[in-house]
């Protein structure tokens, strides 16, 4: 246990100092900082997850249906759990709070999830099994899902802001005791009335707007490489061991420069410990553990003590990196998540033991 703090949380802990020191003292500007977002988000990530899915085999999804069935619905269920508690304990935003799921209700499995279960229960076929498929549905389900959500929120936002400046076009039309006002003709001379005209033409040949937020989402990298990952998977597809090297090279950039771009998000706000960073940090490091738990004891997975408690500790891991990288680069929730991610990933030293002795416990 010792190993993993010092092998696993310290480094985590001092590369993520070093990028908000770096940040506190003008290491990188903005378009520097936001430079290393874009890398991580649409280069390293998209490698490093498509070359973690590329390995599983649809047997060994098929393997514990079981144990598959609790961490697909688990997964996705305390996903949007966090989403929704974000929206109503908090007040936030449809992207706001798409962003804290996307933090609070993912563990980093792709980051810590070997350096973490290796360690305690050996490099065995289950401890892959668990890895591969929590990975599969944090990669290739949630992370499209909070892409779409935050899509959404931006499309909606966009909306109102064009009947917004509709509205203050026709009032300043009816100030001027005007019949009509031809915006096409106006925008040259008049902001307001140019901005109704984009708004307007827009609309006029969009498409249903959640459609177009979930082609938006399938747009980005992130999303289409894991995407096209499982679909090989699934279909039976077998892709040579000697490709991954080819995806490797970038994929080792990804966990060193998300910490490092975690840190420069933090330098950028006031560190916040309030109850809503406390709150992320009990349903990312307690709550979500705790239910899936429950849940598996229910199942009956009691039986296989080992197996039910490499679930529990998967799922008790801190936030995914994939959302802080995903926050600063948007500029959405970048305080509370940030904050967030620091403080689990610290106390996480202290759960990680906690669930070690809580899950023989409780099963026995």
């Amino acid at each position: 246990m010792i190993n993993i703090l010092v092998d696993d949380i310290v480094p985590i802990i001092v590369i993520m100092a070093l990028g908000y020191i770096c940040g506190k003292f003008s290491y990188f500007d903005d378009d520097q900082r936001q430079g290393l977002n874009k890398l991580v988000l649409n280069i390293a990530l998209p490698a490093a997850l498509f070359v973690s899915i590329i390995k599983s085999t649809r047997a060994m999804l098929a393997k514990d249906a079981t144990l598959t069935a609790i961490s697909f619905i688990g997964v996705i269920v305390m996903f949007m759990v966090s989403y929704y508690l974000c929206r109503l304990l908090f007040h936030r935003s449809i992207q706001e709070a798409a962003v804290c799921a996307l933090i609070a209700g993912s563990p980093t499995i792709g980051f810590l999830g070997f350096a973490v279960l290796d360690p305690i229960y050996g490099n065995t076929v289950s401890t892959n099994l668990v890895i591969a498929i929590i990975s599969i549905v944090v990669n290739v389900v949630t992370i499209p899902i909070g892409m779409y959500l935050i899509n959404l929120g931006q499309a909606k936002d966009r909306a109102k802001l064009s009947v917004q400046a509709e509205n203050a076009v026709n009032a300043k039309a009816n100030a001027k005791g005007d019949i009509t006002l031809d915006p096409a003709r106006d925008a040259a001379t008049d902001k307001t009335a140019e901005l109704m005209v984009h708004g307007t033409s827009n609309t006029g040949k969009n498409r249903n707007g959640n459609l177009q937020a979930l082609l938006d989402a399938l747009k980005q990298p992130i999303c289409w490489a894991s995407l096209l990952a499982i679909f090989l998977v699934l279909v039976g597809i077998h892709v040579s061991s000697q490709v991954a090297p080819t995806f490797d090279l970038i994929a080792k950039a990804n966990s060193g420069v998300a910490v490092l771009s975690a840190g420069l998000a933090l330098s950028t706000v006031k560190f916040s410990l309030g109850w809503e960073t406390i709150w992320n940090t009990f349903f990312r490091l307690i709550l979500t553990p705790a239910v899936f738990l429950g849940v598996a004891l229910l199942c009956g997975m009691g039986g296989d003590m080992n197996k039910i408690s490499m679930l529990v500790m998967a799922v008790a891991l801190p936030p995914a990196f994939s959302g802080i990288i995903i926050s600063s680069r948007y500029n959405i929730y970048v305080k509370e998540g940030a904050s967030t991610t620091a403080v689990a990933t610290v106390a996480f030293a202290a759960t990680c033991l906690l669930w070690i002795w809580l899950v023989p416990f409780c099963v026995g």
